[in-house]
């Protein structure tokens, strides 16, 4: 009880003394004016208070390194757990999502809250029972096994790894797009954010400091959100009354619909696609023909003295033309496939499962429901089965506690779930009625300044030539939701700064999870319980740094590739997860007959299954190996899951059926996991 009101004075101090910093900055701005220092002092003062707390709680004891010494209150590890869980692909395109799609994107939440359900009923008391230090050292003791704990650990490496390099990936782009730098310097200026907040205290370092992100990456959502709804005369509150907003927004859809301009617009954009089209099915002449076409172009200017502009622009073109024919065909296809998204009329936020044009009506829809179903299933499965939430719950003081922080953790993601929607609403109202129907001279401010630092978030073209914005003619990456809320909202440019503080926060705070589970799984899984039983506890701590540093290093580098999409690769993970990890851990804990044999049989199945769906049907990979094949009933990769889950039960249970029955010992386990 000290110990709990002892972390209420003190983030109450520190959550009072972040809003003086906001209200400072404010003041500060309305007297020097905005810049880019406000970028700087919004990423760099919260890395600095973050580095503090880390070194604060530095630690070389083993409990206190890997479990946080089982003493966090459960409201303070449900805080840290949400920050944990709330990453830069839930800040930043969580919004943007559910903008661009409407109700399709509520998969997302609905997949993710969910999960916490898994997680509360099925799970997280009874790894909290049998008290390991990680997921794989749980299942290992379960079925007394180093096979199934090295698989065990394989996976949660493997699902962790994708996981944090899209988290980084998250930090590169949030530092080059606010403070300037470029990509890769961002990653690593990011790798020092991770490394401050990790190395030195383990669990114990980055459970106070999550606690620290998530007061930061939440007033980042709501102060701007309430502001923004105050100013449209909803109140301060706007989760409970936004409604009249999406009446507003649904009114002008449906309006922009039947407009006869918004026709013509999306009539030249199928125009625009079907030459796109053409121009790949003549491939490869069509790419030796304009590339020799260009090139002449650009001597003929020079010949006659052209303008420097058009020669500028010309050898612009040329230096972007694709390299070959096998590049032409992946660039001109995703240029068809972005006109032919706008071709279809806009569709209301509140309409479920509309058809796609150029599919039968009924099979679109079909395939719609059974992608948003999958999608919410793969989630909340593998919401359940992320070894850095679950390890989470090994730092409750109790089963009891574990239980509550479950409950702590569902109403901290459910106050920024809740919030969410609301800016997306927001953000479309305030780009209808102010971009919408305006003429080119006339654009806001920030249409322009988001032109020209990140050309490709934002390009409106006049398709009519009419001189008006079209909503059709509106190119905007679902990223500039929640990036350019306070600039669309016309609110002060410190907001601006608020919002990278708290993309960072939920990045950063993912990301030592992530990082820590990696390296503990190494130094306690593979290098303590397989190679070497008698390290003492100061080298083992010693090797789970080194290794921290390691993994963090090689990560910033595959992140630095910028190979993937971060909301696949966050998919992905939880595809992942759920394939490799849920069976073995519902069928450890749940049925006494599973084996060591059925389980590995069934962790191996999951995740051959699910590994092979994506690297099939994903583009990049097809791409990259030249290797694909059908899509199963339809199913996106990203839900590769829905595969996997099945193929791990059904090998574990069958497997297991035919093996010989578990000894006295392992039943006794189970009923001693089982009971409270």
């Amino acid at each position: 009880m000290r110990l709990t009101n002892r972390l209420i004075v003190t983030y109450a101090l520190y959550t009072l003394g972040f809003l003086l910093f906001i209200f400072v900055m404010e003041r500060i701005e309305r007297t020097a004016g905005a810049g880019m220092w406000v970028g700087y002092v919004f990423l760099f003062v919260p890395i600095a208070v973050y580095a503090v707390i880390g070194l604060l709680s530095r630690t070389s004891d083993l409990v206190e390194y890997y479990v946080a010494g089982r003493r966090v209150p459960s409201a303070f590890n449900g805080m840290a757990t949400a920050a944990d869980w709330l990453s830069a692909a839930s800040f930043i395109g969580l919004a943007g999502s559910i903008y661009a799609s409407g109700y399709d994107g509520l998969a997302y939440m609905m997949g993710w809250t969910g999960g916490y359900c898994l997680v509360a009923f099925l799970l997280a008391p009874y790894v909290r029972k049998l008290a390991r230090y990680t997921i794989p050292d749980f299942l290992g003791t379960r079925f007394s096994s180093n096979l199934v704990r090295g698989l065990a650990a394989i996976a949660a490496i493997l699902c962790s790894f994708v996981y944090l390099v899209a988290q980084i990936q998250g930090i590169g782009l949030i530092a080059s797009r606010f403070i300037g730098i470029e990509f890769s310097i961002g990653i690593f200026c990011g790798l020092a954010g991770i490394l401050v907040c990790s190395f030195l205290g383990g669990m114990r370092a980055v459970t106070w400091t999550q606690v620290a992100q998530y007061i930061i990456l939440i007033s980042a959502m709501l102060i701007p959100v309430s502001m923004i709804a105050h100013r449209d005369g909803l109140g301060w509150f706007p989760q409970f009354n936004y409604g009249r907003v999406m009446e507003r927004v649904e009114t002008l859809e449906r309006a922009l619909a039947v407009s006869p301009d918004e026709a013509r617009a999306r009539a030249d954009l199928a125009r625009q696609a079907a030459r796109a089209q053409e121009r790949i099915d003549a491939l490869p002449r069509s790419f030796f023909d304009e590339h020799a076409r260009l090139i002449a172009e650009i001597a003929d200017l020079r010949r006659h003295n052209g303008p420097l502009r058009e020669i500028s622009e010309r050898e612009r073109e040329l230096a972007s033309f694709p390299r070959d024919p096998a590049d032409a065909q992946a660039k001109w296809s995703r240029e068809r496939d972005a006109l032919s998204e706008r071709i279809d009329a806009p569709v209301p936020l509140t309409d479920a499962f509309a058809p796609s044009s150029g599919m039968a009506e009924q099979g679109s829809a079909r395939a719609h429901r059974l992608n948003f179903l999958s999608l919410i299933l793969c989630l909340s499965i593998g919401t359940a089965s992320l070894p850095h939430i679950l390890t989470r719950y090994n730092t409750t003081t109790s089963v009891a506690s574990a239980r509550r922080s479950v409950g702590w953790t569902l109403f901290f993601v459910a106050l920024f779930y809740l919030t969410v929607p609301v800016l997306a609403v927001l953000i479309k109202h305030e780009i209808l009625t102010g971009l919408v129907g305006h003429r080119f001279a006339e654009l806001p401010q920030w249409v322009t300044q988001w032109r020209h630092i990140e050309p490709y978030l934002i390009r409106i073209g006049d398709i009519n030539g009419d001189g008006v914005v079209r909503w059709a003619g509106i190119q905007m990456q679902p990223d500039m939701v929640v990036l350019a809320a306070p600039e669309i909202a016309g609110l002060p440019y410190v907001m601006s700064g608020l919002i990278a503080a708290g993309a960072l926060a939920a990045a950063l705070s993912t990301a030592d999870g992530l990082l820590l589970t990696i390296a503990n799984a190494l130094s306690h899984d593979v290098y303590y319980c397989m190679v070497d039983r008698r390290a003492t506890s100061q080298r083992r701590v010693t090797i789970s740094k080194i290794l921290l540093l390691g993994v963090a290093l090689f990560a910033s580098y595959v992140a630095s590739l910028n190979a993937g999409n971060i909301l696949f690769l966050v998919g992905a993970a939880f595809s992942l997860a759920a394939s490799s990890l849920f069976p073995a851990l519902v069928l450890g804990v749940f049925w006494k007959r599973t084996t060591q044999r059925g389980v590995v049989a069934g962790m191996i199945a999951g995740l051959i299954v699910c590994v092979y769906y994506i690297v099939s049907t994903y583009p990049f990979f097809t791409h990259l190996t030249g290797f694909g094949g059908p899509r199963w009933f339809g199913i996106e990769p990203i839900s590769s899951g829905v595969f996997g889950v099945p193929a791990g039960f059904a090998v574990a249970i069958a497997v297991s059926l035919f093996d010989r029955k578990p000894d006295e010992y392992t039943r006794a386990l189970v009923d001693y996991i089982r009971h409270p």
